[in-house]
């Protein structure tokens, strides 16, 4: 029998090498468009087919996880996507660079239907271990800023791709050394479930679609549009990768925080009761942006990343409370590729709006469709609370 913090510690650590390797090109793309000759709105569209697959994959991993093996799933991801990561570094062309990415997304989207149902199976406090996850994979973002940011100034950014994904292939031997398969099916509920009048259950579902589409697609545009909105709206403070990167990360350790506040939260309160006020922060933060510079645009962009973060992790709860074990990853599933298929087509919509009006016209428009997240919030009806599971 699996210990149930191992599992959960490796899972966590999946979280963050998932959103890590997403995101490493949005910060090398920086630099890899001089090398290669390219324009940053001509070489970012080629992120576009790895943001669709991440989501498009993960009916089909999800629905592998349920009926197959979820351990087995986790380390065909912690394989894959490490050797995919190590194969950018020798892409000569953007034909090439097309395809390696593709890769990284069809075994990323693995991660979030199989890794988060395995959370659910395995935790104590279904909101704590949510937040606790999403600060990982929060962690995740804020690093592949970071760490490619001083990577590519130093060694280039071929090395940005090679030296994680040798990290990662090293934690999946781990993981196959010390996580064995284990049937889960039947196991008790992880928290306290909440349930709804099975009237309102549609109401549930309305709910979680709206939120899902217009997070998912700010939430990716605003990870993948970031470090170059800090290059050209922070010249006045620096106009080094390594210095931007630290600044973008450090913006992101507030998102971190907020997805473990959320989670504490969410066990103590119900959803609706904590997802009315959250929603109420991502439009007016996203709009104030797209006029401000240096200083001004680091605080709001914290507002940013702390209702994109917090969002999510009220998202995923939702999925896990309203669900049962043996349906879990497939929920699971339809969430994400929802979610990620609206935020691979944010990538060429960033791009398009950034041709169109640069930062202003990009953050005036998410901020627009974020006002879909306070309808959504207001839609959600009242839980009926059910006692603690023995």
């Amino acid at each position: 029998m699996n210990s149930p913090s191992r599992v959960i510690s490796f899972v966590n650590a999946g979280h963050f090498i998932d959103h890590y390797a997403m995101l490493i090109f949005a910060a090398a793309v920086i630099i890899m468009g001089p090398a290669l000759g390219m324009a940053y709105s001509e070489l970012l569209p080629y992120a576009t087919p790895g943001f669709v697959a991440f989501g498009a994959g993960s009916l089909l991993t999800g629905w592998l996880g349920d009926r197959w093996s979820r351990r087995h799933m986790m380390l065909i991801f912690l394989i894959g996507i490490g050797l995919s990561m190590i194969s950018v570094g020798f892409v000569q062309t953007p034909a090439q660079l097309g395809a390696t990415l593709f890769a990284i997304g069809i075994f990323a989207s693995i991660y979030h239907p199989v890794g988060t149902a395995m959370i659910v199976s395995y935790a104590d406090k279904l909101g704590r271990e949510m937040g606790l996850n999403g600060v990982w994979g929060n962690l995740g973002v804020a690093s592949s800023a970071l760490v490619t940011g001083v990577i590519g100034q130093y060694l280039g950014w071929r090395f940005a791709f090679i030296v994680p994904g040798i990290v990662t292939i090293l934690i999946g031997i781990a993981f196959a050394m010390m996580v064995v398969h284990e049937d889960r099916k039947g196991s008790r509920q992880a928290a306290a479930q909440a349930r709804v009048a099975k009237q309102d259950m549609w109401r549930v579902i309305l709910s979680l679609l709206i939120v899902v589409i217009a997070i998912s697609t700010t939430f990716n545009a605003v990870t993948v549009a970031l470090p170059k909105l800090f290059a050209e709206r922070l010249a006045d403070l620096t106009s080094s990768p390594a210095l931007l990167g630290v600044i973008a990360a450090c913006v992101y350790v507030f998102g971190a925080m907020t997805q473990y506040t959320i989670g504490r939260l969410l066990d103590r309160y119900a959803l609706k009761t904590v997802a009315l006020p959250l929603s109420f922060m991502l439009a007016p933060f996203l709009y104030l942006a797209a006029s401000l510079s240096n200083l001004p645009l680091i605080l709001v962009s914290i507002g940013i990343v702390m209702g994109a973060f917090g969002q999510v992790t009220v998202n995923d709860a939702m999925v896990g409370k309203y669900t049962s074990e043996e349906w879990r990853s497939r929920a699971y599933a339809v969430r994400y590729f929802i979610g990620f298929t609206a935020a691979g087509a944010s990538v060429g919509l960033v791009a398009w709006l950034y041709e169109q009006g640069g930062f202003v016209t990009m953050l005036h428009a998410f901020a627009a469709l974020c006002l879909l997240a306070i309808a959504a919030a207001i839609i959600l009806p009242r839980e009926i609370r059910t006692p603690q599971a023995a």
